[in-house]
């Protein structure tokens, strides 16, 4: 009957290839790192899953982002369109934080706010 050549190594001890402490063989695991094995042993504290963003371009990717033969708004005459119905209520462009409204035209951007006192009392 023919052996394994290595022992059982149930008490072997040894170190972990990031922090260098000491563990037991058994409870060291193997990293992996983009979907490759790197041969490194690391204790439990160490070990980290091979995360899936570091395989960010290992696969193609068909993500088109312009559309072919675009066509101008014609709808759009000017900024907040008084309501008229065009594509765009308001105007989302440049800083409009404070935008002033128009009349009728719903506008998210305009900033309200208001100030008060706050009373502490340490007992």
């Amino acid at each position: 009957m023919a052996g394994s050549r290595y022992t059982s190594g149930k008490n072997a001890i040894a170190e972990c290839d990031r922090c260098g402490f000491r563990y037991k063989l058994g409870e060291l695991k193997t990293l992996v790192i983009k979907t490759k094995n790197v041969n490194i042993k690391v204790c439990p504290e160490c070990w980290e899953q091979d995360h899936p963003q570091l395989q960010l371009g290992m696969y193609p990717v068909d993500d088109p982002q312009a559309v072919e033969s675009p066509r101008p708004d014609t709808s759009y005459y000017a900024p907040g369109n008084n309501g008229a119905g065009g594509s765009r209520q308001i105007y989302w462009g440049w800083n409009p934080v404070g935008y002033v409204a128009l009349p009728g035209v719903y506008n998210p951007l305009v900033g309200i706010g208001s100030v008060g006192t706050v009373t502490v009392t340490i007992s």
